[in-house]
């Protein structure tokens, strides 16, 4: 659940006339067709404009295999995202999404027997910083959820590290998996200097499981069951854009757990996705198959690298 946003990138540094490319993105589309992919059945709950543009967002959702029966349509502006990338997949984000349609999310919109029913349910921190409404609507989701994922995906830009941190101290007790990314959102919202202390202050406050994302280094593990563990990460084929890795990472993993595979391994296939999906241009220019990406975790781990081409 979230907001999905039109992205407009191009690869070179903003300005008048320069080539771009138009595409679909946002955190909660990201993740709902990383989560596809990986083998789980998906809906995405989002408010779309009411027009011919929310009609082709909705197309592009339906193409990546995601439900488009939780989606809402509404009068409103559609909220927009420019980025830079440059040679190395380094990005830099301009935003126009101020009181967008996407933010006008609320509580009424969630569905108990939906969202009570389904195997998880997967917000972030974006989804509670760009409008009340959003948050309230995150707050009950989280309620209902027999398995609650949140990922704090804090963005300075968007909220203050007052409002991210109490949405993580509201909403962690009740995560079945928080997954954090270290040094940035560990260190700002829990005042943490090790992936280890942010994960054990994590599972003090009631979540039963964490992730803690350490960039290229790989992940830290802390959870119901389980004695702390560290995951590798898998090492890029290509890099050309790193929109969406992170959350190709969540959505993956949460699918995986789903669908049984255990924590360090759903971690594993997790990092494997997010690893190929940076060889796109944009948060779904390359959503990785099930079957790639558990090639290209086999593969890292045997010191070979794959390619998606």
């Amino acid at each position: 659940m979230g907001e999905i946003l039109v992205e407009v990138a191009t690869d070179v540094a903003f300005a008048h006339g320069v080539p771009a490319q138009l595409g679909i993105s946002g955190d909660a589309l990201n993740v709902a067709a990383s989560a596809a992919a990986a083998g789980a059945r998906v809906g995405l709950l989002s408010v779309l404009t009411d027009d011919d543009l929310g009609q082709a967002i909705a197309a592009r959702i339906a193409e990546l295999g995601i439900s488009t029966s939780l989606l809402k349509f509404r009068t409103g502006q559609q909220g927009v995202y420019l980025v830079h990338s440059d040679p190395e997949g380094q990005r830099e984000f301009s935003y126009a999404r101020s009181g967008s349609v996407g933010s006008s999310l609320g509580p009424d919109d969630v569905d108990p027997a939906v969202f009570a029913a389904a195997g998880a349910v997967v917000a972030g921190g974006i989804a509670c910083a760009i409008s009340e409404s959003s948050r309230a609507a995150v707050l009950k989701a989280a309620a209902l959820a027999k398995r609650f994922v949140f990922d704090p995906n804090f963005r300075p830009r968007l909220t203050t590290v007052e409002d991210a941190t109490a949405a993580l101290l509201q909403l962690a007790p009740r995560s079945y998996l928080v997954t954090p990314s270290f040094p940035g959102e560990t260190s700002a919202l829990l005042g943490t200097s090790t992936p280890a202390e942010a994960a054990a202050t994590l599972l003090a406050l009631g979540a039963a499981n964490v992730a803690v994302t350490c960039g290229a280094e790989g992940i830290q593990l802390e959870g119901e069951g389980l004695d702390s563990a560290w995951i590798d990460s898998v090492p890029a084929p290509a890099v050309v854009d790193q929109t969406g890795a992170g959350d190709a990472f969540v959505g993956t993993m949460a699918a995986r757990l789903v669908l049984g595979d255990a924590l360090p391994a759903a971690a594993r296939y997790g990092a494997a996705a997010a690893s190929l999906v940076v060889g796109g241009k944009g948060g779904t220019g390359f959503i990785p198959t099930f079957e790639q990406t558990r090639a290209h975790a086999a593969g890292a781990a045997k010191g070979e690298l794959t390619s998606h081409a």
